[in-house]
């Protein structure tokens, strides 16, 4: 299969930066016909490129998602915050969140998708000379999928990751409102690991295990962070949020016990979505408004981390 990447649009923004002129190019990077759109942002030659990996949902490059009325502009936030500091970036919409892409998306999505998508942008940019080191940066779910596409990668950053495989934090998630499909869930994923399907599932569970996602879940549930960060040799910075609903601090600690050489860094008031938080009703607020701003801390921090 052959893989081209396509310039769109090239042009350049003289915007107000604390240091220097930010320059913005549109990026069309093909995988195979798969189209990942996205933007490029850097102020200065030769310096250090952050490409983002998403986490779960129909994510845009600005960390937002149509379908889900989530109007958080985190990634956005999140880019425009490194770029005063020098430091370039490009994230590119989900290959689910791109309309072109979903006559492509018909027989299902796997998680290796995203891997070889994460893979196909890393390679447009690993030989590029304008930037001097290349930093990926996965969110969520993408901080596995980020660990496993490190090639031609210089430091990786975690984001909000979990330590667990999907199977063993769903089962979790649902022992916690009841032991008893929590048992029913533990034989579903057994079964779906065995088998490749579930024959018979429970109506209860159906919100979970609707069909058309069980080659996504066994494929996804195949991985253990934990196993997955051990093979990391590059520099890492593991960062996750106290006021985070969906992934909490203990993850982002078994992580670092699996590869105690990463750095972790536990930031106040910091959720899911990466905003500062100061009063707990303005945690879900913060999903659906790009009013609230992105925690100062992890900016401080990655910034850090990368120019270390």
């Amino acid at each position: 299969m052959k893989f081209i990447a396509v310039y769109l649009l090239l042009y350049a923004l003289a915007f107000s930066g604390l240091n220097a002129q930010v320059n913005s190019e549109e990026i069309l990077i093909n995988n195979g016909a798969i189209q990942l759109s996205g933007t490029l942002t850097y102020s200065l030659k030769k310096s250090p490129l952050v490409i983002w990996v998403h986490g779960s949902g129909n994510v845009d490059r600005n960390g937002n998602q149509a379908g889900a009325n989530v109007q958080a502009n985190y990634i956005k936030q999140f880019r425009d915050a490194i770029n005063k500091e020098n430091i370039a970036f490009f994230s590119y919409d989900k290959r689910t969140a791109n309309p072109k892409n979903r006559k492509f998306l018909q027989d299902g999505v796997f998680f290796k998708d995203f891997i070889f998508d994460a893979k196909e942008v890393i390679n447009h940019f690993k030989d590029n000379n304008r930037f001097s080191e290349i930093i990926l940066v996965g969110h969520s779910q993408g901080s596995l999928i980020a660990m496993l596409s490190l090639d031609h990668i210089h430091k990786y950053i975690s984001l909000a990751g979990a330590s667990a495989s999907i199977n063993k934090i769903l089962v979790k998630q649902v022992t916690a409102q009841s032991p008893e499909f929590g048992k029913i869930t533990a034989a579903h994923f057994k079964e779906l690991k065995e088998t490749g399907d579930i024959k018979e599932i429970n109506p209860n569970l159906v919100s979970i295990f609707a069909r058309p996602n069980l080659a996504f879940f066994k494929s996804w549930a195949s991985y253990e962070p934990t196993e997955e960060i051990k093979k990391i040799t590059i520099p890492i910075l593991i960062v996750n949020g106290t006021k985070d609903l969906q992934v909490s601090m203990e993850e982002a600690n078994a992580l670092h016990i699996a590869n105690p050489a990463a750095k972790l860094v536990l930031i106040e008031n910091m959720n899911h979505v990466l905003k500062q938080i100061n009063k707990e009703e303005d945690n879900l607020s913060s999903y659906y408004s790009a009013d609230f701003p992105i925690s100062k801390k992890l900016i401080e921090t990655v910034v850090s981390f990368i120019k270390e």
